[in-house]
């Protein structure tokens, strides 16, 4: 009768230690596992998760995100922290590109003849020829700049109660998203370089991740020594189960 209550007990993936150990050759993941066998408790895990529980002014808080950055997934109770500004300054390159080309298109116009049906100008092409070609230029590099401002500002960043978003815009279809969790970051710190970051107090943040060492950065920050200071109060206060204080919103 005892061998057959045996049979009917629910089988188990727990074994018993072996009375001897191999020696520094043996398996480590099989010594963990029986190293850890005398500790195993089995309990029934419930189906039906408990409800969060969230607070009025954290339900206004994500209230107020979702209405605010409609295209962020925010979970029940998160709501956005910060949302760092990217510095006006990245945008002088492209701008200076544009006003350059267009410059150099406007004095191809001016400078070019517009008498080229007499003397020497018959093999040059015609004014109203060139005049539609240039137009069509300046139609092309404004468009370019348009849309490298726009790519520029479409790089964002932002930090939740919870986690970090970074959006991140390499082209105009080619975009992806970065979310890491508080808990998981394991350095946050900034860095400026040259005498131009410093004066106009820009430079970029850089985060950490635990395990497989993952590294995020966002470029051309505005006064990232106080975003810094924000991030790692953040970090803090959300690994030690504490609130995170909602600077800004």
């Amino acid at each position: 009768m005892s061998e057959d209550r045996s049979e009917l007990q629910p089988s188990s993936h727990v074994k018993n230690a072996p009375d001897t150990m191999p020696g520094h050759n043996y398996d480590p993941q099989i010594r963990t596992q029986h190293a850890n066998e005398p500790k195993v408790v089995h309990a029934a895990r419930n189906p039906e998760a408990a409800g969060l529980h969230v607070s009025d002014d954290n339900k206004q808080r994500h209230e107020k995100s979702m209405r605010r950055y409609p295209h962020l997934n925010l979970s029940e109770g998160e709501f956005v922290v910060l949302d760092v500004k990217r510095h006006p300054i990245g945008l002088f390159l492209p701008a200076l590109a544009t006003i350059v080309a267009l410059l150099s298109i406007t004095a191809v116009l001016i400078l070019y003849p517009s008498d080229v049906s007499s003397g020497m100008s018959t093999s040059l092409p015609s004014y109203e020829n060139v005049l539609v070609v240039m137009i069509l230029l300046m139609i092309l590099v404004m468009t370019g700049g348009a849309i490298a401002v726009w790519v520029y500002l479409q790089n964002q960043f932002y930090m939740t109660n919870e986690s970090v978003i970074q959006e991140i815009q390499h082209g105009l279809f080619s975009r992806h998203e970065q979310t890491v969790s508080l808990g998981s970051i394991e350095d946050a710190s900034f860095k400026q370089s040259g005498l131009l970051q410093s004066m106009l107090d820009y430079g970029t943040v850089r985060l950490s991740t635990e395990g497989e060492e993952t590294t995020y950065s966002f470029s051309f920050v505005q006064n990232p020594r106080r975003h810094i200071a924000i991030l790692n109060n953040a970090v803090e206060a959300f690994k030690n189960g504490r609130p995170v204080d909602p600077y800004e919103t």
